[in-house]
């Protein structure tokens, strides 16, 4: 029994690393599993994964979310950029510069902490719901921001994951063996919400073996079509388009669950339907996927990965699987990160 909570949600794997575990399933990934991750490469190719970082170019696709801003540092007032050195200290023939970036963490490719989604849940047995995330940490006290009691002044610059922060993922390496599953190449742009049954289909058809501690990648070809868009995206095409995983099967849910994934990403915008229209009866997370992989399981989950050089060479080669290297920043207190994920084969 945690000294945090006395009850867990169903389903949740709370405690099962230690009752201050702040990683969840990237305990799967032991040296033994990054030995089986190595063990993939065998042309010595590497693939970068990720967008670049100013794609998908304006706020239309989530319009909380800002493309990257670059600024060059100051030094004694003068910009920091193409500054000749003679022109601060006679004699000298160095040009430098130097920039900083105003950044959305997960505006392009990325990855979500177990900071980022959480959940009302009843963990003390009290009948009041609390503000909660994986395993148990707290809201306004160990997950703070604008606004909480013990979150300093109410500003949008108060915020600070004190546990599951990023850093916590940053310090583990992300580091073992990646498996794709290429739904592209059965369903392509046309959109489609994959459930159990499709799933298996796939998996079956295409001879994907996924073992316990495996990172898990979909292929869709969305991040595809952010690219050929050229920072200019249609929102509304791309919310149509593409498959997405059914996050309202529970079979397809339970299968996430069981087979022990270290963490899964995409190459969409939420691996499920983020914009689905629910009845008005419906009582529940509003995206099931998140709530099971990041509140109940702590399965790390990226989304807008670049998948499909990778998906490609792939498929031509009759392999699934790879060596995957994907820390995100070591940004203290961040709840999600770019990530320029590498996938060796």
């Amino acid at each position: 029994m945690s000294r945090r909570w006395l009850h867990r949600p169903p389903g949740s794997n709370w405690g099962d690393f230690g009752e201050d575990d702040e990683i969840g399933r990237l305990n799967l990934l032991t040296r033994e599993k990054v030995l089986e991750g190595i063990a993939e490469v065998k042309a010595g190719i590497g693939f970068c994964l990720s967008l670049p970082l100013d794609y998908p170019g304006g706020n239309a696709v989530n319009p909380k979310r800002f493309p990257p801003q670059l600024r060059p540092t100051r030094r004694e007032g003068r910009p920091f950029y193409n500054l000749v050195w003679g022109d601060v200290v006679p004699g000298l023939t160095d040009v430098s510069s130097d920039d900083a970036v105003l950044l959305h963490n997960q505006y392009s490719t990325q990855w979500d902490s177990l900071a980022h989604a959480g959940a009302l849940f009843d963990i003390d047995g009290d009948g009041r719901d609390e503000v909660v995330y994986y395993n148990g940490w707290r809201g306004g006290a160990d997950i703070r921001g604008p606004g909480d009691p013990r979150g300093g002044n109410c500003c949008d610059s108060v915020v600070h994951a004190g546990r599951l922060g990023i850093e916590t993922m940053a310090a583990t390496c992300v580091q073992g063996r990646g498996v794709m599953i290429d739904l592209h190449a059965h369903l392509g742009n046309e959109r489609s919400e994959v459930g159990y049954d499709v799933l298996m289909r796939i998996i079956e058809q295409d001879d994907v073996r996924i073992e316990r501690g495996d990172m898990l990648l979909l292929h869709t070809g969305w991040a595809r079509l952010v690219l050929e868009m050229n920072k200019s995206p249609d929102a509304q095409r791309l919310h149509a388009s593409c498959a997405v995983l059914d996050a309202h099967d529970g079979r397809l849910l339970q299968w996430l669950g069981d087979t022990g994934l270290a963490a899964i990403a995409a190459d969409n915008f939420a691996i499920e339907d983020a914009r689905k229209t629910l009845p008005d009866s419906y009582r529940g997370p509003r995206l099931p996927l998140h709530h099971l992989c990041l509140f109940k399981l702590g399965m790390p989950i990226g989304e807008l990965w670049y998948l499909s050089e990778l998906a490609a060479w792939l498929r031509a080669h009759r392999r699934n699987r790879f060596l995957l290297t994907a820390p995100p920043l070591r940004l203290t207190g961040a709840v999600g990160s770019p990530v320029t994920p590498v996938a060796t084969v």
